[in-house]
């Protein structure tokens, strides 16, 4: 993760991005239609030639729900990256064994897992967004479950205090609503943003291009490839339910999201 950004992106995503991989132009959608492009029925898993699951990453753990292949609904157990490709593991392998290239999918997703999750990743941006406004010192580190997450900082002291007051100011920009926005920036301009370049930004393979950034606007602006809500009102209640230091300048910071009373 990153700090808040300066440039100025596009909402215009990649063509071969948006045709493929849903997720990182629709958060919302729940459903689709698709083709097999490929099939390892060794490892139980499929390949399609478009995909609303998120195959986990910054983070972010991967989407979980349902293939429909020749009229059989089987359980998606994992979805995860293999040479730059998105494969769906399924629970029954035998599900495949009917399914060729070309064969017609519908995907569907355990929606409220995914929905959990996109509150969590965007209150951990909230989390950096605040940190970087009280402190201008970007988050080194994190991790997030469905429904709770942490970040590490370089902080030299950490506090139970430290944490009722980021939990607080959490959500009172939960409070504020903030419009969250999906943009696209060339790397030659994220390269002039030391905003974006300076944690994340540089751990992205130079292949990638243009950068998706995730924009909480007036809060927090950071490259990330993860699914998020439309509007912090959305993430609902975050509270931080611990702090601890890991050591020299490193202080971490947990949270659980919580539906709003």
């Amino acid at each position: 993760m990153a700090v808040p950004g300066k440039s100025q992106p596009s909402t215009t995503p990649p063509p071969e991005l948006a045709a493929t991989e849903l997720f990182a132009v629709d958060a919302y959608r729940r459903e689709f239609e698709a083709e097999v492009v490929e099939i390892d029925r060794e490892a139980g898993r499929a390949l399609l030639s478009r995909t609303a699951f998120f195959p986990g990453g910054g983070g972010q753990p991967n989407d979980v729900g349902w293939l429909t292949l020749g009229g059989h609904r089987v359980d998606v157990a994992r979805v995860g990256r293999d040479g730059g490709r998105v494969w769906h593991w399924l629970a029954d392998a035998a599900a495949l064994d009917g399914a060729q290239a070309g064969s017609a999918v519908f995907g569907e997703l355990d929606w409220p897992r995914r929905h959990l999750t996109m509150r969590t990743h965007t209150a951990l941006h909230i989390l950096c967004g605040v940190i970087w406004a009280e402190f201008q010192i970007p988050v080194t580190g994190g991790n997030m479950d469905v429904g709770s997450g942490r970040l590490d900082f370089p902080f030299e002291a950490m506090s139970a205090e430290l944490g009722e007051r980021m939990e607080r100011r959490i959500n009172e920009e939960i409070d504020a609503a903030h419009d969250i926005v999906v943009e696209f920036l060339g790397r030659d301009l994220a390269d002039e943003d030391p905003a974006l370049i300076r944690t994340a930004a540089n751990l992205i393979p130079r292949s990638i291009d243009p950068l998706r950034i995730i924009d909480i606007v007036g809060l927090d602006k950071q490259a990330d490839g993860g699914t998020h809500v439309v509007s912090t009102a959305e993430v609902g209640r975050v509270r931080v339910t611990g702090t601890e230091s890991k050591g020299k300048g490193n202080k971490r910071i947990r949270l659980a999201v919580e539906d709003a009373p």
